[in-house]
């Protein structure tokens, strides 16, 4: 079994495993920093304009100004727009967790075609009669051969139904 939505892998073979409710709930996390960070923005512009223009007017303090007034509208710009990037990395999370659904509940409803409760394909079960555990022959590969290139993949058939 692999480790989880980070794509930990228990063996070798590159395995890894997107479970969507975690995917759920990094999501709600992105979205709840991006709030956070929303709010730490909005602070930040209330304090900053709380204090005034404390720097003056001669000549030392207009050159501060002068440098202050673009840099202090970047930053804030800048954080704002970070907090609405984070908050869609959840939004994109969200919507990864259910693409991942719809696509292990396609490829099950695919896969489980024909084998019912208590049978397999062909009436083979294992364990015994009644165990109802399914022995799913493996299907062999689809192989042509008029026009075929020397070590090129089988051909897939498109209707993948047993």
């Amino acid at each position: 079994m692999a480790g989880g939505s980070t794509g930990a892998s228990d063996r070798g073979g590159g395995e890894f495993a997107l479970k969507p409710w975690e995917l759920h709930g990094e999501g709600r996390e992105f979205e709840k920093l991006g709030g956070q960070l929303t709010k730490a923005v909005a602070a930040l512009e209330r304090d900053l304009a709380a204090l005034g223009a404390p720097w003056g007017t001669d000549l030392p303090g207009s050159g501060f100004a002068a440098v202050y007034g673009p840099a202090h509208g970047e930053l804030v710009g800048g954080l704002r727009g970070l907090a609405g990037r984070v908050g869609k990395v959840g939004a994109g999370l969200h919507t990864m967790a259910e693409r991942t659904a719809d696509a292990d509940t396609s490829a099950a409803s695919g896969f489980g075609a024909g084998v019912g409760v208590g049978g397999g394909v062909g009436g083979e079960v294992e364990g015994g009669a009644g165990s109802g555990v399914a022995v799913i022959p493996a299907v062999a590969p689809v192989r042509t051969t008029t026009g075929a290139t020397p070590g090129a993949a089988p051909a897939v058939p498109k209707d993948m139904s047993v």
